[in-house]
């Protein structure tokens, strides 16, 4: 099983997403901004290295919103959504796209089906 963390970044009444490259498996879909724990990385400090890496930010993490396990035919995930705080302004340096989006937009996009649980949660709050 392959520990990956993500972060629910909030912007008002909008969230960030991210539209995976199209070279990736799942290319295309959409996620919340996140990564792999690479060995001897806590998931707070994964979360801070992958917000760098993918988008340019520096992130405060919050606590956990909630945690999914998701079986993909090629990979097993769990996959540990926290709350998170952004400073400056998100750049394209992996994804293909960025979007801030309300709950309600959520259908409008195609998310990566490990995501589903946390979008459920997200739409009854």
């Amino acid at each position: 099983m392959v520990e990956v963390v993500a972060a629910l970044i909030w912007r008002g009444d909008r969230f960030l997403i991210c539209q995976r490259p199209a070279h990736k498996a799942r290319g295309l879909l959409w996620e919340f901004v996140g990564g792999k724990v690479e060995p001897g990385e806590t998931g707070e400090q994964a979360l801070v290295r992958e917000c760098a890496e993918e988008l340019g930010i520096e992130v405060s993490v919050g606590d956990v919103f909630m945690d999914v396990v998701h079986e993909y035919p090629d990979i097993t995930v769990h996959l540990t959504l926290f709350y998170a705080s952004a400073a400056g302004e998100p750049q394209l340096l992996e994804h293909n796209a960025l979007a801030w989006i309300t709950v309600d937009q959520i259908p409008q996009y195609a998310f990566c089906p490990a995501d589903d649980a946390i979008l459920q949660r997200l739409m009854k709050e």
